[in-house]
This record gives structure tokens, C-alpha cells and sequence, in this order.
């Protein structure tokens, strides 16, 4: 029987040791639940220094919760947040930005690669009038890296943020890969969140458990999001559990590291399926045009992967995670270059 090796995706990588580790060691009884703990009260600090300004730090159980609860904060009920048509809060949150807000409006903007620019963002909101009878645009939302495994370089951020502040528009960054697009620039990481208003900082994808970060940089949002993440069901008890794990990420360098070690998976796939990419591979994830029946063959060896695209059109999305043993990918790496 062939050996299991699972491309599907990051969200089944185990929590890495650091993180475990740091739950352990919030275990024992504390003096003080919910954000009263030390692990909650040092990650502030821990933000501000890695981004370089004051932010304020929220931890949240889900992405889901990470970016719709931000958007409430950025945007009325009768509102627009700007997004790419493949956004996962469009695609992938059945709602939740919708219904977090009180029914603002996600509108679809064109972009190749997965990106958006100044110019397609326009285009795809020509049609709009933002008369009385429409919902106001109020926020862009920007993927970082973007679902198509594509990455936004520092200067494109800042170019967007210029264009959404020359309307009026609050900013926000969906980061649930942060950390592959970052590990892939090589840069400050405060370079990547140029103007943002809020980052949903992920760390599940990244080799943690159960904890997000909604870090705010506008920092008169923070009682809001406190009290809308509340009412959300979004701030246990044992809050320590949550910080715990979002500051064993991000001490030491764990959180690049894993994610570099995701990174580099991914190139050697794509080295692998040359010019059968769909997109160029900046991060984690690779998207390659199979062969009519090569998807039964990789299957039938072993391999775990989506089929992406139109039904027939032999498109897969092949993720490597911080954890994917590097025999797996060696592996499917024959399998592609032998077509």
C-alpha cells in the first residue's frame, strides 16, 4: 500500500512543539481568567516591537472570527468592504463578514495572480454609484499571502493603502498566511502592513492549535473589538490558553521558520511541475494544471490534494505545511516531473 502524504491542506499540519509546550505550561491554575493573565498582558509588547508601533492584541479561536470581527469594527451595516473575487471572506466564510457587520455588503474586484491593484479595483467597483440607494464603501480588504498563493511585495501594500485612504476607506489585511508571505519577502514585518488598519494575524495554518490574532493598529478601535469579540462567544475564560500559543509562534522566530520550511516545499514542487504552474509559487500553496488522469495516478500513489478550478478541468492545489515530511514532497515531486 502506498504511504498516505497529505497536500490538502495546512489546517491538518500539527501543532508544533513550541505551541504545545506553551499550552503545558499555561496549565497550572492562574490568578486572574479571561485577559487578566501574564501571557495575554505581554502580547502587546510582543506586536509592537515585531511591527515597529503601539497595536493592540486580541486573540480569537477561528480566521472566520479573526477577519469578521475586524471588519465590524471598519465598516456600518450599510456599508462595503472592497475585496478580490476569490477573498476567503467571500468564497469561504459562509456569511460571517456579512452577518458580523449587521449586513454590510462584500463587493468582488477582479486582480491577476489572486492580487489586487489601484486599477482593478476601480474597475470592479465602476459600476457602483454609492448613492442613497447602495451601500457606502467603507474598508478594503487585502490577502496576505493571497489564495492563489501569490504574495503582495511592501511597495504594493503601500499603494493600495494610498488608494483606499484617498477615499475615505479603512483598511484591513486577512494574514492567515502572514507568515509565508513575510518568510518569502525577507523583510520587516511592519513593512508588509503599510497604513493597515487591523491584521488578522494567523498562526493555525502556521503550526498552532486554536488561537488567531486580531492585532489593531488603529488603536481606537480596541474597547469596540473588546466588546463586539465578546459578544461574539470569542473570549474564553482561560484566555491564557489563546496568548500562550500566539506568543510561542512569534517568540524566536518560530513562526518564520515554519512557515520557511513550508515555503520551501512548495518551491520544490514547483521546480517539479515547471510549466505546468498556475500561478507563481511565493509561499505555501502551488497550483499546477494536471494531466487528464494524472489525478487518479497521484491519488492511487498516495497523495491527498483538492482538485481546483472547473469540474474536468484537472486543476489541483497542492499545500505544503510547516510539519509535511520532506520524503513526502520529494516524492511528489518525482510523481510531477514524471507527469
Amino acid at each position: 500500500m502506498n504511504q498516505i502524504a497529505n497536500f490538502m491542506s495546512d489546517n491538518a499540519a500539527a501543532a508544533c512543539p513550541a505551541v504545545m509546550a506553551a499550552v503545558a505550561a499555561a496549565a497550572p491554575a492562574q490568578p486572574a481568567g479571561y485577559d487578566g493573565d501574564d501571557w495575554s498582558g505581554r502580547l502587546e509588547a510582543m506586536f509592537g516591537d515585531m511591527f515597529a508601533r503601539p497595536c493592540a492584541v486580541l486573540p480569537v479561536s477561528t480566521g472566520t472570527a479573526a477577519n469578521a470581527l475586524a471588519l465590524a469594527c471598519l465598516v456600518p451595516p450599510w456599508g462595503a468592504v472592497a475585496c478580490h473575487s476569490e477573498a476567503h471572506i467571500h468564497v469561504d466564510e459562509c456569511g460571517a463578514p456579512e452577518f458580523f457587520t449587521g449586513g454590510a455588503k462584500l463587493l468582488l474586484c477582479p486582480g491577476d495572480n489572486g492580487k489586487l491593484t489601484p486599477t482593478s479595483i476601480d474597475a470592479g467597483l465602476a459600476s457602483h454609484r454609492g448613492d442613497v440607494h447602495q451601500v457606502q464603501m467603507a474598508a478594503l480588504s487585502i490577502t496576505q499571502a493571497t489564495e492563489c498563493g501569490t504574495v503582495y511585495r511592501p511597495a504594493e501594500v503601500a499603494a493600495l493603502a494610498a488608494h483606499a485612504r484617498a477615499q475615505g476607506w479603512r483598511l484591513h489585511m486577512d494574514g492567515a498566511r502572514f507568515a509565508n508571505a513575510a518568510a518569502f519577502l525577507a523583510c520587516p514585518p511592519a513593512d508588509l502592513v503599510a497604513d493597515m488598519d487591523v491584521l488578522s494575524f494567523g498562526c493555525i495554518k502556521n503550526g498552532g492549535m486554536s488561537a488567531e490574532a486580531i492585532v489593531l493598529f488603529d488603536l481606537g478601535l480596541a474597547d469596540q473589538l473588546r466588546w463586539r469579540r465578546k459578544r461574539a462567544g470569542q473570549m474564553p475564560s482561560k484566555g491564557r490558553f489563546n496568548a500562550a500559543q500566539i506568543l510561542a509562534m512569534v517568540t524566536d522566530g518560530v513562526w518564520l521558520r515554519n512557515a520557511a520550511a513550508a515555503n520551501a516545499g512548495a518551491q520544490r514542487l514547483a521546480s517539479a511541475a515547471s510549466d505546468r504552474l498556475l500561478y507563481p509559487v511565493e509561499a505555501n500553496e502551488v497550483f499546477v494544471q494536471l494531466a487528464p488522469g494524472e489525478p487518479e495516478r497521484l491519488r492511487a500513489q498516495g497523495f491527498l490534494f483538492y482538485d481546483w478550478g472547473a469540474a474536468g478541468s484537472n486543476e489541483a492545489r497542492l499545500v505544503v505545511s510547516w510539519d509535511t515530511p520532506p520524503d513526502a514532497v520529494e516524492r511528489l515531486a518525482a510523481a510531477l516531473a514524471a507527469g
